[in-house]
């Protein structure tokens, strides 16, 4: 018998291949279109990414051109920085930034960054920031005796907090002891836990403790070249009266001497500044001469012995202020009365012996308060202006587009 092939089963073979090769299409183009769709979302992202990191470019070096500024005085906002079409490296992007602004209303950084399509845009305000934003700052340690408090004045409703900190990380390098009381927050080194940090079971602490999220550098003191190049006055040992800027090798003042400042005054001291049993470092007061202050660059030790003072009678403590150099690294006040002023000496160890109070604030390697006695923050220092030491620009607030 003859084998017969039906025709109906090598068609229905034909069309089962030809819905193959649709479904093959079909999915192969899906596929093409995912991969494509995928290239282009990665594309907009990469080019998203370069333009906020532009932007981000910009906004820095509009800070960093603006703190340059600030070394050239007298201080001029006539032409502020600003620039264009600047590439930013290993990309295609660019940034552009304007600052805008004066002392007096403030400054402002319009920056745009451009990638391809994508375009991002920052507003920022800026604000001179102080060397003394903190009440008390220890480089490594601060330690308050018994019942004393930290305290502030001359601040603003909702104005920040007071706040005391240290870069340190070690386990108790802030130590508080019974009935310490510190009306305001407590910062410790970056990424550090304050609990580890902050010895104060028995004290009293009215903010917050936490962890800073970066490294607080403290730069060094350079003394004004117009006070270097004056020639030396020797080393003052009796008593006298200074009315304008000097330079002297020291200062060392026998039992009841005075020094008199009696105008404003910047002086270098090379060495040491020592003040024997009741010999005075006077700033007299705002009646006696609206313009007296002092201004003191050390590159020595301090020591006030027993009923030695530096007494600053105007009581303002921004009328004294206290620079060491990185080779001042000590400086003990037994004050017989309360000390105005500031002290910025970041590689020297301050104490304050006696229970006389402080009014001001301290940056320093160390420091350390003993018995009863008060820290008052003055939160005016904040308050600075492109003539004062060691202040920069910083970014106060910022909206992005």
């Amino acid at each position: 018998m003859k084998k017969t092939v039906k025709p109906k089963e090598k068609g229905s073979v034909i069309v089962l291949v030809m819905i193959a090769m649709v479904l093959l299409f079909v999915v192969g183009g899906g596929l093409l279109s995912i991969g494509l769709q995928s290239r282009l979302r990665a594309i907009r992202t990469t080019s998203e990414i370069q333009a906020r990191c532009a932007v981000d470019s910009a906004l820095v070096e509009a800070v960093f051109e603006m703190n340059e500024k600030l070394e050239t005085v007298p201080w001029d906002d006539t032409f502020l920085p600003v620039a264009t079409g600047k590439s930013l490296p290993g990309c295609e992007a660019t940034y552009s930034y304007t600052v805008t602004g004066d002392i007096d209303s403030g400054y402002y950084v319009n920056a745009v960054g451009v990638s391809g399509n994508s375009i991002r845009r920052i507003t920022a305000g800026l604000k001179l920031k102080s060397p003394f934003e903190a009440a008390i700052f220890g480089e490594k340690s601060i330690v308050m005796k018994n019942s004393a408090l930290v305290n502030w004045y001359n601040y603003r409703v909702g104005e920040k907090d007071l706040q005391i900190g240290t870069n340190s990380t070690d386990a108790g390098a802030i130590q508080l002891g019974n009935g310490v009381t510190v009306n305001g927050d407590i910062v410790v080194g970056a990424g550090s836990d304050p609990d580890v940090v902050i010895d104060g079971t028995w004290a009293t602490i009215t903010g917050d403790t936490y962890s800073m999220t970066e490294f607080y550098e403290s730069p060094s003191v350079t003394v004004p070249q117009q006070l270097q190049v004056l020639p030396s006055g020797g080393t003052i040992t009796n008593n006298t009266t200074i009315t304008g800027p000097g330079k002297y090798d020291g200062i060392n003042l026998g039992n009841s001497k005075l020094i008199t400042i009696d105008g404003p005054v910047s002086l270098y001291i090379v060495g040491d500044i020592i003040l024997k049993n009741s010999a005075e470092l006077q700033v007299v007061d705002a009646v006696m001469n609206p313009d007296a202050y002092l201004t003191l660059y050390l590159g020595g030790e301090v020591e006030v012995k027993n009923s030695g003072n530096i007494n600053n009678l105007s009581e303002d403590a921004s009328k004294f202020q206290l620079y060491g150099l990185d080779s001042c690294q000590s400086i003990v006040l037994k004050n017989s009365s309360d000390f105005h002023g500031t002290i910025y000496a970041p590689n020297a160890d301050v104490e304050m012996r006696n229970s006389a109070d402080f009014y001001g604030a301290v940056i320093a390697e160390s420091f350390v308060q003993h018995n009863s006695a008060e820290f008052n923050y003055d939160a005016s220092l904040r308050d600075v202006d492109t003539t004062d030491w060691g202040v920069y620009f910083i970014v106060e607030n910022w909206s992005e587009e």
